[in-house]
């Protein structure tokens, strides 16, 4: 009876953490783990994690990358190729989690987006006073680092 309350016991711990696991999960992403994404997306501004888009707004930016916002991140095409993959491969209709289902359900089917501010889910979640964009610890919306510490991890979770 006493090895059974010990099983039943480590069975709850158990489910206990799963439980609570998967409400941590659901604020976070699937963190980039493809180095050279890291490193040619990181050199301007941290690499967002390919779950925030669907796979044809990553497609659309790869083949605007002479013109990318404004500046000129032209890569050769095996570079492009090889980024492209990557983005598609883990973009919002591919990323399992709650977070990447919430960005992408706003998004209409023929909607490419290519700023993850302007999804209609990141503007619901950052409705802050202007002054707040204008604060230089933050300066752009896209600088998620400033109030997300572990975005880069994938890690979006307010608490």
């Amino acid at each position: 009876m006493i090895m059974f309350r010990t099983y039943a016991a480590a069975a709850l711990a158990a489910i206990a953490l799963m439980s609570s696991a998967h409400v941590v999960a659901d604020d976070r992403v699937p963190p980039v783990t493809n180095d050279l994404v890291r490193k040619e997306c990181g050199k301007c501004h941290m690499a967002f994690q390919p779950a925030f888009l669907p796979a044809r707004s990553w497609n659309r930016m790869m083949s605007e990358l002479a013109d990318h916002f404004g500046e000129n991140a032209s890569l050769s095409a095996n570079k492009v190729a090889a980024i492209r993959a990557y983005l598609t491969a883990n973009a919002a209709d591919a990323a399992p989690g709650k977070l990447a289902r919430k960005y992408l359900r706003r998004i209409g089917p023929g909607e490419t987006p290519q700023r993850i501010t302007d999804n209609p889910e990141f503007a619901r979640e950052h409705r802050f006073p202007e002054r707040v964009w204008k604060d230089p610890k933050v300066v752009t919306k896209s600088n998620c680092p400033a109030c997300h510490p572990r975005a880069e991890r994938g890690d979006y979770d307010d608490d």
